[in-house]
């Protein structure tokens, strides 16, 4: 067998084979037996007919497809075994130029290739800024506001009440066939905030709701407001406006005081005021270190890809951007949306979803190669216990979470296979970021544990090789399934 390789632009490269004439003679022999036994020859039992009988009765096309089908299937693992390449994926039969001597054309997908800089010299300061009583009193006043009590007062409105009100606003020197009503008649409530807490971004405009101040029931005012040249409203930028207010009701807003009593109206697991603040600074600084890191990790995945090369062929990035699809496929299903329905609302196909996804794919695709051989380099893997530990606490949450008879259903061995193998994966990403964090933080690497997963071989992989190529529908050629 004689193996010609050409590498291709796009991370495949192209297999020329060549073998000798009687192998595919042999095959064609092989084939015809194959045929003869599942079609009934006049005269012969099934599989006992000579091959001339056959070729004459099957003809010569037929023999050869399925010959052909056989000869691949035998010689592929071969040909990928002596070519010495690893594929990412099965190749396909893309041609077969001729039969004298018998000649195939493979295309292959390569495995991924990470070509990794000195990502060891990455520097960048790490300044995660400490939760502040005044964050605690913000989520503190937020949980008072929801216990709020509203009564009618007949007092002038004044900082702290709810006013109900009908706003009209029109601008003031229209221009010709511009609409001058921009707001006609609108009811709306107002809640009127102290003056050091006035929004910025205040609808109609900032501080509009202390002009309600004084005001009593009934009453009416009409006032003029000139949106200055940085509004948000382009539209209203350095145009004077009218405005009118008539206030139809007015009510004191009564809020809960900060006592254990509250606490305890928050959550019964809280049983003082200490309590509720404790966990309020805890969620709040998991919640700010999340979203710092995020953004740290992504100046630091920056800087590394700014001396990193990183290869993979087209099938890695089409499966990618199955995988986003059928994703947000799920993350639609919980907001009981069909994808059909949701092309309908984005006005567009599926193909035109598949070129939106595909550069959020193909940045994924990059950042986790790029994760998985840093992984490699550094030896970083999974503790068994660790992820025994969470796949445990995952399939206790799924267990909470379904009736008896679905869980059974749906907590399949396949099922939880896979949940471990994705777990996996999620941790040693988790344990590769932690790693680069403290490489561009400039501290000591830790120690990484001698007990490790004997899944962690399975995560780092980016895909198997497969027994069969695909074979593309040609005259000469055997349309195949293969499998993923």
């Amino acid at each position: 067998m004689n193996i010609e390789q050409q590498p291709l632009d796009n991370h495949q490269i192209k297999l020329t084979v060549q073998i000798e004439a009687s192998q595919l003679e042999e095959a064609k022999h092989r084939a015809a037996r194959k045929i003869s036994q599942r079609k009934k020859i006049p005269g012969f039992r099934p599989g006992k007919a000579p091959y001339p009988i056959i070729l004459r009765t099957i003809g010569e096309e037929a023999i050869l497809e399925q010959a052909l089908d056989m000869l691949v299937d035998d010689i592929y693992p071969r040909v990928i075994e002596e070519a010495k390449i690893k594929p990412y994926g099965p190749g396909s039969l893309e041609n077969m130029p001729k039969l004298d001597p018998p000649t195939f054309e493979f295309i292959v997908p390569l495995e991924p290739e990470v070509i990794l800089g000195d990502y060891t010299k990455i520097r960048i300061p790490y300044k995660l800024k400490p939760i502040t009583k005044k964050d605690i009193n913000k989520v503190l006043d937020d949980l008072r506001e929801r216990q709020v009590l509203l009564e009618p007062s007949e007092e002038p409105a004044r900082e702290g009440d709810q006013v109900y009100i009908r706003l009209s606003i029109k601008r003031m020197h229209p221009a010709e066939g511009e609409i001058p009503s921009l707001v006609n008649d609108r009811r709306m409530p107002v809640v009127i905030p102290e003056t050091e807490k006035i929004n910025k971004n205040e609808w109609p405009f900032p501080g509009f709701a202390q002009k309600l101040v004084g005001l009593s029931k009934e009453e009416e005012r009409t006032f003029s407001y000139t949106y200055p040249e940085d509004s948000d409203f382009k539209e209203l930028r350095g145009r004077e406006t009218e405005v009118q207010v008539v206030v139809e009701e007015i009510k004191k807003r009564i809020l809960p005081e900060l006592s254990d009593e509250f606490a305890q109206s928050v959550d019964e697991r809280y049983e003082n005021m200490a309590a509720l603040t404790d966990e309020i600074r805890k969620t709040l600084e998991k919640q700010a270190k999340e979203e710092y890191d995020d953004k740290y990790n992504d100046k630091i995945m920056q800087e590394l890809l700014k001396n990193t090369v990183v290869k993979y062929p087209p099938q890695m990035l089409e499966r990618e951007v199955d995988l986003y699809i059928h994703q947000l496929e799920d993350r639609l299903a919980q907001q009981k949306l069909d994808m059909d329905t949701y092309l309908k609302m984005r006005k567009m196909d599926a193909d035109a979803l598949r070129k939106e996804t595909e550069p959020l794919a193909e940045e994924r695709l990059n950042r986790t190669l790029v994760l998985l051989e840093v992984a490699k380099s550094e030896n970083i893997q999974v503790e068994n216990s660790e992820l025994e530990s969470e796949s445990m606490r995952t399939l206790d949450e799924l267990g909470r979470m379904m009736p008896a008879d679905k869980a059974k259903k749906t907590l399949t061995n396949e099922f939880v296979r896979g949940m471990i193998g994705n777990i996996g994966a999620d941790l040693l990403i988790q344990h590769t970021w932690g790693y680069l964090q403290s490489v561009a933080r400039g501290e000591v690497e830790q120690p990484v544990s001698e007990e490790k997963s004997e899944v962690t071989e399975e995560v780092t992989t980016p895909a198997k090789q497969a027994e069969k190529p695909k074979k593309k529908t040609t005259t000469k050629k055997v349309k195949k399934n293969e499998p993923n």
